[in-house]
């Protein structure tokens, strides 16, 4: 089990428990002497390169970046832009801006022009108590809010994350979640179209280690010692990083089991629970699954080796929709026939082989960002 710690002060522990999750696993597997990553290739794709479809956003190096007919665009400068989410009608794209001591939410084009600021957490003088940070926005379905994990209540240095709907236009603040003390808190809050929100929940299991879950709230907690909701996954399943596929059935997301692993699993969902879990990869470290638009396959990023950097990879449905076997015939009895009208032993169907389908690396010597999700615009 990866060692997980309680975070100390400062700024690196405000940068930790921002993504606690993903930077614990992640910072744990790569090498201390990695390769320099290199700006995702601006010309066109290679020949017989894989297209994906649409235009996916994802961050690299402070920088927010598009990919549309298999080309890279920079859509900002390098200075602190991550986690972009588009608005639920793809106008435009909320994305966080991070500085050395806050972060704040912003409003861009889908061509990275800043549109408006939405918080404002820096704070003047030298009290770093009083700056904030703001992470994972996520637009909501009607557009008159956006959820975002926020550092407040916070109390010195103890800044768990919860939860919290901001009104546009000046519409005021909502608690969401409460979540536990020195756990790295409630991050990545996913808008339903039931009018809740799915999210990760950080927390100490049954075993001491501190776990991941998704869960589910429907409603604003009405104060500290509101409910919360109700957990979707199980400690020991250790899961994060949930992704709903555009027909709202399936949820992808991130479980390691309390192991040092980070597995593409996915599970069906019908608004209110989960179905089985279904590990679809298991032999590299995972993070951000991303569902195709057209519902083609699940994006996601994992380094090509052990040590290297996150690159972009794209794994087909096949590899997670195989062919159902063909129903085994059941011959009609005829009556009065050989059988005296009992049907005999039916004929197994052959076999369905079912092909071996693997991931497909998209990039090879970018190195994005781990601890960003990603989105995709149809």
């Amino acid at each position: 089990m990866i060692s997980r710690f309680v975070l100390g002060v400062g700024l690196i522990g405000l940068m930790l428990v921002a993504s606690f999750g993903t930077y614990t696993y992640l910072g744990g597997r790569q090498s201390k002497v990695a390769v320099v990553a290199q700006k995702p290739p601006a010309g066109p794709p290679k020949e017989h390169a894989y297209i994906l479809p649409g235009t996916l956003y994802l961050a690299q190096g402070g920088a927010i970046y598009s990919l549309s007919g298999g080309r890279f665009h920079q859509l900002t400068n390098q200075n602190g832009w991550t986690q972009p989410a588009l608005y639920p009608d793809r106008s435009y794209l909320l994305a966080v801006q991070r500085t050395e001591d806050h972060s704040d939410v912003f409003v861009l084009g889908r061509f990275g022009q800043i549109v408006e600021q939405l918080t404002n957490n820096a704070a003047p003088g030298a009290d770093n108590s009083a700056r904030h940070w703001s992470f994972y926005p996520h637009m909501s379905i009607d557009e008159n809010s956006f959820f975002m994990s926020y550092d407040e209540p916070k109390f010195g240095y103890d800044v768990p994350f919860s939860i919290w709907a901001v009104g546009m236009a000046g519409g005021g603040r909502q608690l969401w979640t409460n979540s536990n003390d020195y756990t790295g808190g409630d991050i990545e809050p996913i808008p339903l179209r039931t009018g809740g929100i799915m999210f990760t929940k950080f927390n100490y299991g049954p075993d001491g280690n501190l776990i991941g879950q998704l869960w589910l709230t429907t409603r604003a907690s009405p104060g500290p010692n509101g409910v919360d909701g109700r957990a979707l996954t199980t400690p020991e399943d250790d899961c994060s990083e949930p992704s709903i596929s555009p027909d709202g059935t399936r949820v992808a997301m991130i479980c390691t089991g309390e192991k040092q692993v980070a597995n593409l699993v996915i599970a069906a969902w019908n608004g209110s629970y989960l179905g089985a879990l279904q590990t679809v990869i298991s032999d590299q470290l995972v993070a951000q699954p991303t569902w195709a638009p057209d519902g083609s396959g699940i994006a996601y990023l994992a380094p090509a080796a052990g040590s290297s950097n996150f690159q972009l990879w794209f794994l087909p449905k096949e590899r997670y929709n195989p062919p159902s076997p063909s129903p085994i015939p059941v011959p009609t009895p005829t009556p009065g026939g050989p059988y005296h009208g009992l049907a005999p032993s039916p004929t197994p169907a052959p076999p369905v082989v079912v092909p071996l389908v693997k991931p497909i690396q998209l990039t090879t010597t970018s190195g994005f960002d781990a601890t960003s999700p990603m989105t995709w615009a149809g």
